[in-house]
């Protein structure tokens, strides 16, 4: 039988998903800044640059975490950090690392070749993608702003100036990242070195298309009003403290996951009462298990007294 049912489609308040792409020098890690300021009030910055983010701590106020290897897991733990700590924001500048560097996702599909000895790429491919969508999860479901930059290889192009002089421009092309991952996301906006905003693809009609020059408050107010346009929805961390409520009785968790499903937030990075990095799922499945166990011994128990 089937069990699909359509239901009528309504806008929710959400959170920003944004990718800021472009060539070294292009500003990302100071745009980002900006506008994760006027986003929120606490900011979390993963810094993968060796520590370039922190010579905006004159203009900024935010807490940063510095890693130095960039293996998918790694983020999705600092991500539930973020969560457990309640960060309004978090920067990840830059995600390319998460693929081509040290631990990254090219790195992490060439260790499972070789693991598994077959020699090409095929069967690495088939045992890290998990990691990352995994890592892309997380993000997507952290209960907050979200802001990555990723870098795009560079080349150059020779343009003629408005005194008919032929000189080269520094221009960006595709992230460093895995192929379509800017569709993950709301808004992505492509720096240049003059740190010129394009917006090259935007869910947010007021945005789409736009062309900023020094993007600042102004983008990000528009941002804002086009995430609070909608009805308001419990975040990831709201989820949580249910999950985590000794009152949530057995049945509340079956709803539970059910509603955490239709949102997407299965994949949540967060902590456990523990301190340990899960997901929101697991920890609902667990603690719904949990539950189911403990009604069963109260029947048992109850049936016991009957019998006497």
């Amino acid at each position: 039988m089937n069990t699909f049912t359509f239901v009528p489609a309504t806008k929710e308040q959400a959170k920003a998903r944004i990718a800021l792409t472009g060539p070294t020098g292009s500003g990302k890690t100071y745009t980002a800044l900006v506008i994760g300021t006027a986003l929120g009030e606490r900011i979390a910055l993963v810094d993968t640059e060796h520590g370039s983010a922190s010579k905006y701590a004159d203009e900024f106020d935010f807490d940063t975490l510095q890693l130095t290897t960039f293996e998918p897991p790694a983020l999705v733990d600092a991500l539930a950090v973020a969560a457990h700590d309640g960060y309004d924001v978090v920067i990840v500048d830059s995600l390319s690392h998460f693929w081509s560097g040290a631990g990254g996702m090219l790195e992490q599909v060439d260790n499972a070749a070789k693991r598994t000895g077959a020699g090409n790429s095929f069967a690495g491919w088939r045992e890290a993608r998990p990691l990352e969508r995994a890592m892309i999860d997380a993000l997507l479901a952290y209960p907050g702003h979200l802001i990555v930059t990723m870098r795009t290889k560079t080349e150059y192009v020779v343009e003629t100036d408005d005194r008919g002089r032929k000189v080269p421009r520094k221009v960006g092309l595709k992230p460093e990242q895995r192929e379509g991952i800017e569709y993950e996301f709301d808004v992505v906006g492509d720096l240049d070195h003059e740190n010129t905003l394009v917006i090259s693809k935007s869910r947010a009609k007021p945005l789409s298309g736009l062309v900023i020059r020094r993007p600042g408050v102004e983008f990000a107010d528009a941002v804002l009003d086009w995430l609070n346009a909608g009805k308001p929805t419990p975040s990831a961390s709201d989820y949580l403290a249910t999950a985590l409520d000794p009152n949530t009785t057995y049945e509340d968790f079956h709803l539970l996951y059910e509603e955490v499903r239709r949102h997407n937030l299965l994949a949540a990075a967060v902590l456990d009462p523990g301190g340990a990095s899960t997901t929101l799922g697991e920890i609902i499945v667990r603690r719904g298990t949990a539950a189911k166990k403990e009604k069963e011994a109260g029947k048992g128990i109850e049936q016991e007294d009957e019998a006497a």
